[in-house]
């Protein structure tokens, strides 16, 4: 048994002396990345649409973003536990740097047709996908070396991608406006060097067991996905997500803009929702982080779906005020903070030291797999049933989801520390 008081016990070996560093590190190194991220997120776009007018060449210009992105976190496992996440991450990010930053270089000489341009955007995408898996990989080891525990890392982790979504991208589409696109990318590119340099100061050499990975590529790879595959809990995660995820995207970039356009509102009842909804989940994240590791993962994880999934849909079908439906938003934003620090420790805590490069960035790219075809499933479903058959549909899938696998005997196996 554990000695969370870390009373020495007879017969064993004196705890080794807690290493926060790292732990600062790699939140600082989130928070400079992901700043970097969201700044790219709404640059890009803006660079296409303002250079070229056209939407369908802004719509390319993302998916020639993230399809490289998913696939290149999954691919990456094995070179993250071959090489160290804390190679790997500096790498990384340094060759996204280098990519994004050539935009504005070539935009300035009038030198960057649209084909380069989405060549540029898919090396990002590359780039970016591994060093996201590598500080992701480095979780369970930071968690370990400051002796704190998994759900205070998860959630600190889940409240820094929470602020970014929110104050960040704020922040990002004020640096855009003030700089225009292209300059806004060379700011970018710094922030990607920022991480690098970070992460090179602060996170340790090694990570996990100090062992070598045996086998080529192709047997790694194929025992992290075999990995998943065997644990029944896993497995059932990363499905539960990407449905979760694809439900989310179809609701913000479908579902959200008509209920707003059919109900005689606008692009600022959008954000406040977004808004309200993002700043519920940021304070709960924290809460999180604070508690979380006290708290039953599978009765928090239940409890928190039934209340952040279904009832954001079910509301925009009712007939009531704003004010009621920001309400729902805000309950909802506050119970899905817990849901990301409980899933995270779970998983963290599954996967042995020398496979978490492998089965994390593969689960995470399955968890996004959904993402790219929200926009579709979302567009699809309106046009064949209407908004509110729609929303109901949405609502009930994500019900269904989420809280019809928790009630499954193998999910107990959350609670287990």
């Amino acid at each position: 048994m554990s000695d969370p008081e870390g009373a020495g016990h007879a017969g064993r070996e004196p705890r080794e002396p807690r290493e926060p560093r790292s732990l600062y590190g790699l939140l600082a190194a989130n928070i400079v990345s992901l700043a970097g991220t969201r700044l790219s997120m709404i640059a890009l776009p803006w660079y296409v649409i303002t250079s070229t007018g056209d939407a369908v060449n802004t719509g390319l210009a993302a998916f020639a973003q993230m399809t490289p992105y998913v696939l290149a976190k999954a691919l990456a496992g094995p070179v993250v536990d071959r090489l160290g996440p804390r190679r790997v991450t500096i790498v990384a990010e340094i060759a996204g740097a280098a990519a994004i930053g050539l935009i504005p270089v070539l935009h300035a000489a009038d030198a960057l047709p649209f084909g380069t341009f989405l060549v540029l955007v898919a090396l990002v995408g590359m780039a970016s996908g591994p060093a996201d898996g590598a500080k992701s990989a480095m979780i369970p080891a930071v968690a370990e070396r400051a002796q704190v525990p998994l759900e205070r890392v998860t959630g600190l982790t889940g409240t820094i991608e929470r602020l970014a979504s929110t104050i960040g991208a704020a922040a990002a589409g004020s640096v855009v406006a003030f700089l225009g696109a292209a300059p806004a990318l060379a700011v970018n590119a710094v922030t990607f060097v920022f991480a690098a340099v970070i992460v090179m100061a602060t996170a340790p050499s090694r990570y996990g067991p100090h062992t070598r990975v045996a086998g080529g590529y192709l047997g790694q790879f194929r025992e992290g996905a075999s990995f998943i595959w065997r644990d029944r809990l896993l497995r059932a995660i990363y499905m539960m997500t990407s449905i979760t995820n694809l439900l989310d995207a179809a609701t913000f970039s479908v579902l959200l803009p008509v209920w707003a356009h059919s109900s005689g509102r606008g692009p600022a009842e959008i954000g406040l929702l977004a808004a309200a909804f993002g700043a519920a989940a940021v304070a709960a994240s924290m809460l999180a982080a604070a508690i979380g590791h006290r708290m039953p993962r599978r009765a928090t994880y239940l409890a928190s779906f039934l209340i952040a999934g279904a009832p954001r849909f079910i509301v925009l079908v009712l007939d009531v005020p704003l004010s009621t439906i920001v309400s729902v938003y805000v309950v909802s934003g506050f119970a899905a903070g817990f849901i990301n620090p409980i899933l995270g420790a779970v998983i963290f805590a599954r996967i042995p030291a020398d496979l978490v490069g492998r089965v994390s960035a593969l689960g995470t790219s399955l968890a996004w797999a959904g993402v790219p075809f929200g926009g579709l499933a979302g567009g699809a479903i309106t046009a064949a049933v209407g908004l509110s058959p729609a929303l109901i549909i949405l609502g009930i899938a994500y019900l269904v989801t989420t809280i019809l696998p928790g009630l499954q005997r193998s999910w107990r196996e959350m609670d287990r520390r």
